[in-house]
């Protein structure tokens, strides 16, 4: 299978766990056989190759997301980055242009498109394949996955059949409804759309053409921030008369909000916290330090992280988003494609993070206009580089490094330190990157 998996959107409905960063689909609550625990894109590309080892997947994403994707998936994932975030027609073409001039996948050959982010089960990803060979045949130029719907929703647009067969031409779209149409639409036999569909690699890419002038990816790229932005569905799904639905019948949930996202969990909480008996439905997830503890209280989740704490009734946490747009957020942690970093302390005048290097990574090697900083080694093995010096380090040793020397770390085994800042004027900005000899 050829897979373009949709990876957008920072998530503000999962607050605090969520940001502009790190989204939704990074958030680390599903556990595993091993006891660990697993974000949703790690989850849904392990079912992916569990499905189909041979699977091509290629994750259209943003660039703030690429470090992150690199960091939970690896470097051998296929990455198409949108420059600028220009809605899902776009995101696609480019995708598509990506795997016919980069990776170089036959015109002919099917494609899916699909979200990153949904709860599913095995026969979903097995669906997939169904959904690739009926691209195949060439019967239609979209084969839409259409949802069993398991209640009326308001949350999604509808399709609607032409008939009760697997695999059925299209009738009509509909909009997202309210209650009580979505109960008339779901009598008449209408699925969900869930934004899953297949075509094959050349329809998408004539299409593309069409609506913009490009010679190939390369200039697709370099023009993205000029290009329109229009949905998919806008653009393609509901101009095109040759398009057929297939149905799905088994689990299928989007956990885009608190709500429906403890639903999913495999247990009550995640990190340090206690709950007494008369707790009742209380889910938390705690990524600080210090233990969370509830009692009394029934339909509440809490999420405690660097960015904030959350405490809500679960049907309330429905409607965080307003309350988090108000908020001026800091990012304090983030997930690169070396390790991580999270911010302990801010003052005026100093920066204090903690960063964990991956075995094998460094940061780049870089230096600070405005900004002195001292490493201090606190676990693990490695190497710096100060201004062409080399000098292995060890647990205890402290690094300084003025402001306007070249420096970087490099991991030997997993790399823990305390990174101290100090300058009157900090910022992400002030930052010179330079080549390692």
């Amino acid at each position: 299978m050829n897979i373009i998996l949709l990876s957008g959107g920072s998530g503000k409905r999962l607050w605090p766990l969520s940001n502009d960063i790190r989204s939704k689909q990074f958030i680390k609550i599903f556990k595993t056989e091993d006891g660990s625990y697993e974000s949703m894109v790690q989850r849904v590309y392990r079912q992916i190759k569990k499905a189909d080892p041979g699977a091509a997947v290629t994750v259209a994403t943003s660039k703030a997301q690429v470090s992150s994707l690199h960091n939970q998936l690896g470097e051998d994932v296929g990455i198409s980055v949108e420059p600028c975030r220009r809605d899902t027609f776009p995101a696609i073409a480019l995708a598509t242009a990506y795997l016919a001039d980069v990776q170089g996948i036959d015109p002919e050959e099917p494609v899916i498109v699909c979200p990153v982010d949904p709860y599913v089960e095995d026969d979903y990803f097995e669906r997939l394949g169904d959904l690739a060979e009926q691209a195949k045949k060439g019967e239609a130029n979209l084969v839409l996955m259409g949802i069993q719907p398991t209640y009326p929703s308001e949350k999604y647009g509808y399709i609607i059949p032409e008939n009760q067969e697997e695999v059925s031409p299209v009738a009509t779209f509909k909009e997202k409804p309210t209650e009580a149409v979505a109960r008339e639409y779901i009598s008449q036999g209408a699925l969900w759309n869930g934004g899953v569909f297949a075509y094959k690699l050349r329809y998408v890419l004539d299409k593309a053409h069409e609506l913009i002038d490009f010679t190939d990816y390369q200039d697709l790229f370099h023009k993205y921030d000029t290009l329109t932005k229009i949905s998919f569905d806008y653009a393609v799904v509901e101009k095109e008369k040759h398009i057929q639905v297939m149905r799905f019948a088994g689990q299928w949930k989007d956990l885009g909000t608190w709500n429906t996202l403890t639903e999913a969990m495999d247990e009550c909480s995640v990190g340090d916290a206690i709950m007494n008996d008369t707790c009742e439905n209380v889910h938390i997830v705690n990524e600080l330090g210090v233990p969370v503890l509830a009692m009394g209280i029934r339909d509440v989740v809490i999420s405690a992280s660097p960015e904030g704490i959350l405490v809500s009734d679960k049907e309330q946490s429905s409607y965080i988003k307003p309350y988090v747009d108000k908020i001026d957020q800091q990012i304090m942690y983030a997930e690169k494609s070396w390790g991580s970093f999270r911010i302990l302390d801010i003052e005026e005048g100093s920066l204090t993070i903690k960063v964990t290097l991956n075995p094998g990574h460094r940061m780049n090697y870089h230096s600070h206009r405005n900004r002195d900083e001292v490493w201090m080694v606190i676990q693990g093995q490695g190497r710096t580089v100060v201004d062409g010096m080399e000098q292995k380090v060890k647990p205890g040793d402290v690094i300084t490094m003025e402001a306007g020397c070249r420096h970087t770390v490099i991991a030997e085994t997993e790399l823990k330190l305390i990174e101290v800042q100090l300058g009157r004027e900090i910022s992400v900005h002030d930052k010179k990157k330079f080549p390692l000899e």
